[in-house]
């Protein structure tokens, strides 16, 4: 299993890069690979290629995937993938970095849940929308939405769209983990 950071979204509505916003002394892709990596697994970062370059600072250039411009899709979908395609054969736990409120303990958490049972996918439910920035994507699910992506048959690159497709195992997010969820896409969250 390989955690990754989704930090290559275009960040539109908070006007700048929610990967380099800091929280403390750290920025919130490093607290978030700071958190994939409490869990003894090795955790990429997933950039757009503009991005590059600040990131390179911040992270080694081998902890770093950006997205693949064979990709004709955007939003996570695309960072998942690009992922999928350099490691083809390993599970990925994804973490979006604009979930500043999530702490080790619920992903230690997903990640016993999914050993004991694997899924194509295993995510969180909160209030009865799933969570799906914050999951366990099978190497087998991925590469089932690949070869959708690849035949054309993937009418939407949405995640829940992806979703949809796969025999996802959903769980409920806990009163004391709701919080964890909360994400922050504007200067005014």
């Amino acid at each position: 299993m390989i955690g990754v950071v989704l930090s290559g979204g275009q960040s539109l509505r908070m006007g700048k890069d929610k990967g380099l916003l800091q929280n403390g002394q750290e920025t919130w892709a490093q607290q978030a690979f700071a958190k994939l990596s409490s869990l003894l697994i090795p955790v990429s970062i997933s950039v757009n290629t503009q991005q590059l370059p600040i990131y390179q600072i911040l992270f080694s250039t081998s902890s770093l995937i950006t997205d693949d411009p064979a990709l004709s899709i955007g939003g996570p979908l695309k960072g998942i993938l690009s992922v999928h395609l350099i490691y083809p054969k390993e599970d990925l736990l994804v973490l979006a970095c604009d979930m500043i409120n999530m702490e080790v303990d619920l992903l230690d958490f997903l990640v016993h849940r999914y050993n004991d049972k694997p899924a194509d996918a295993l995510v969180f439910v909160n209030e009865q929308q799933p969570e799906p920035l914050c999951g366990i994507y099978s190497a087998k699910a991925l590469d089932k939405i690949y070869a959708l992506y690849m035949n054309q048959e993937l009418r939407k690159h949405s995640m829940k769209y992806a979703l949809d497709q796969l025999d996802v195992r959903y769980l409920p997010v806990s009163e004391k983990w709701k919080a964890y969820f909360d994400n922050y896409n504007t200067l005014s969250d």
